[in-house]
């Protein structure tokens, strides 16, 4: 099976996780990848960037068998800005190492919700979700619904 992994924040755990599953993983993996640094940056414009890359890989190569995401790609941007070129037949499974609904915000700072927004819209344009831990989709979910809570219509708490 032929596997892009998608991390546009390449760096610290979400660096050893990626290179982790694409060295011990039987499948051939192709890393997509970007600096770990400006991770609100990273999680608005990133598939701008990503987007390139795959375009090149499509250039000289197939399409993946599966896209296997992490939680700092804004899934839906990347896709469409693909869509002319990545068959919709090809699966996308998100990654969340993490999310931005649950991570604690350093003090001082307020939690900005966008972020959270885009990992929720990326999980609702992803295939499959997988998490780090039942830990993790635990927090997720528990939350979720609170933060839907936050917008006065058109929430789709029923999605969760």
């Amino acid at each position: 099976m032929y596997i892009w992994l998608v991390s546009p924040y390449h760096t610290g755990s979400h660096q050893a996780w990626a290179e982790g599953y694409a060295h011990h993983s039987r499948h051939d993996v192709t890393l997509l990848t970007m600096a770990g640094r400006f991770w609100k940056w990273r999680m608005q414009g990133g598939a701008i960037e990503l987007a390139a890359q795959a375009r090149r890989l499509l250039a000289d190569g197939p399409p993946p068998d599966v896209i296997l995401a992490t939680d700092m790609l804004n899934v839906p941007a990347w896709l469409g800005l693909l869509r002319d070129v990545l068959p919709a037949r090809v699966p996308v499974a998100l990654y969340m190492h993490e999310n931005q609904l649950t991570y604690p915000w350093r003090p001082g700072e307020g939690r900005d919700l966008t972020y959270a927004m885009l990992n929720w819209l990326s999980q609702l344009a992803a295939d499959r979700l997988i998490f780090n831990s039942r830990y993790h989709h635990d927090a997720w979910f528990d939350e979720l619904p609170r933060l839907l809570k936050h917008y006065p219509d058109y929430n789709h708490l029923a999605l969760v």
